[in-house]
């Protein structure tokens, strides 16, 4: 009997596991399910479009006819509610139970919604879909006044499509600064200037306590944590993920804000695997689990399940553990921003600021270095990625590591590293 994978969700991960599976053995039947309605699409660039910087037309990525051209069963529209691994079945909401040999669950997540009064108020938008920008794109075009809620990378996506729009937008952070578990103060501000440059004005110390709605139920205005009302017919919430981890979770894979999965994306079920956003992985070069939600991350990820799942099922594919630094830019500046690794993370640090538009911080843990973050010179990234995947001790060559424009020939490292 022919051989079936079926893999949830339509992500980069999931459709990378399906290219992985279609080019090492295109005789295999795949079956992708996912909730959207729309085939796979880059969520890198439906911020540029929310913004009313790019039509929809270079946003997607396949077309129905890529999965036709590979056979493979494409269900849109299709939520999947539960998994029985001993049966080896997965059920939809429809009621219709699919059949697999070996599984992959890419489901990605759910944008969090504040606990506060009328967080679910129309006009209060979330930002993760293709549908998500649409939707923004078209409220942003026609709003006057507008809030942002979420200090983080997510959150500064929604601040700039504010800008992009010419919506007067308030930007409340509960912290001193954007991003504080991963910028100084010296590096925020270069950050903090930017949105200004663009309209957005910070709010330190605030946060969202609720929503002020109309006789219609639409948001018009945001009472942020000091009493303050700020005019708002445009609210954006970005405050993390709610990682759709309850497919598995009448099974016995473990969960713990993920799906744990090893370096080679097998879960604890037999036969199932999991990639992306959702997964609680083992990362190599940390030597500890670790989440990450990059675009080069969960591609990556999922095209080694793909090739995984066929090696497991005893085809000759070659297959080496996920091994992997990912990095994250935002470009809504005229100065470049990227961070790399784990930059949140480590029991040190060091940085530089080099001029009011350059900034850089590098995080170490047990004297190797794990990750950090570039503001306005993006040049040495390579560098860092290769010392992090050397796994180099070099906490105590900080002085070099923050050089301008340093080599890696000018660091003292071991041999054996």
């Amino acid at each position: 009997m022919t051989e079936s994978y079926v893999i949830i969700g339509d992500g980069i991960a999931g459709s990378s596991a399906a290219e992985a599976l279609h080019e090492e053995a295109p005789d295999v039947d795949i079956t992708v399910v996912t909730d959207e309605g729309e085939t796979l699409y880059n969520r890198i660039l439906i911020k540029e479009f929310a913004k009313g910087k790019l039509p929809e037309a270079p946003i997607s990525i396949h077309e129905p006819d890529w999965y036709d051209e590979r056979d493979i069963d494409l269900r849109l529209n299709t939520l999947v509610t539960g998994v029985d691994p001993e049966a080896h079945t997965i059920q939809t909401h429809e009621g219709e139970e699919i059949s697999y040999d070996k599984l992959l669950v890419a489901a990605g997540g759910t944008p969090n919604q504040l606990p506060i009064e009328n967080s679910d108020a129309e006009g209060v938008h979330h930002f993760w879909t293709f549908e998500d920008a649409r939707r923004i794109r078209e409220h942003a075009e026609a709003a006057d006044t507008g809030v942002v809620v979420g200090a983080g990378l997510l959150g500064i996506d929604l601040a700039a499509i504010c800008g992009g729009q010419d919506v007067d937008a308030k930007y409340l952070m509960r912290g001193n600064r954007w991003w504080r578990y991963a910028l100084s103060e010296d590096g925020a501000e270069i950050i903090h200037e930017g949105l200004r440059e663009k309209g957005v004005e910070p709010v330190f110390e605030s946060g969202a306590d609720s929503f002020e709605v109309d006789d219609d139920g639409e948001v018009v205005a945001t009472i942020d944590g000091n009493g303050d009302r700020h005019e708002s017919d445009f609210v954006g919430v970005a405050i993390g993920l709610d990682f759709n981890v309850e497919i598995l979770q009448d099974t016995e894979a473990t969960i713990d804000g993920g799906v744990h999965v090893d370096e080679f994306m097998r879960t604890e079920l037999e036969d199932v695997y999991a990639a992306g956003d959702i997964t609680q992985f083992f990362d190599t070069i940390m030597g500890q689990r670790a989440q990450n939600g990059s675009w080069g991350s969960a591609k990556q990820q999922g095209a080694l399940a793909g090739k995984v799942m066929l090696a497991d099922n005893g085809h000759d594919v070659d297959v080496e553990p996920f091994r992997w630094v990912s990095s994250y830019s935002i470009t809504h500046f005229d100065f470049p921003f990227l961070s790399f690794g784990f930059p949140t993370m480590g029991d040190d640090d060091c940085e530089r600021k080099y001029n009011d538009g350059e900034w850089r911080r590098l995080t170490f843990k047990d004297g190797k270095l794990i990750g950090g973050v570039l503001i306005g010179n993006l040049a040495p990234q390579s560098k860092y990625k290769q010392l992090i995947k050397k796994e180099a001790h070099v906490a105590d060559q900080k002085d070099i590591l923050l050089q301008d424009n340093f080599e890696l020939d000018d660091l003292a490292i071991p041999q054996e590293q």
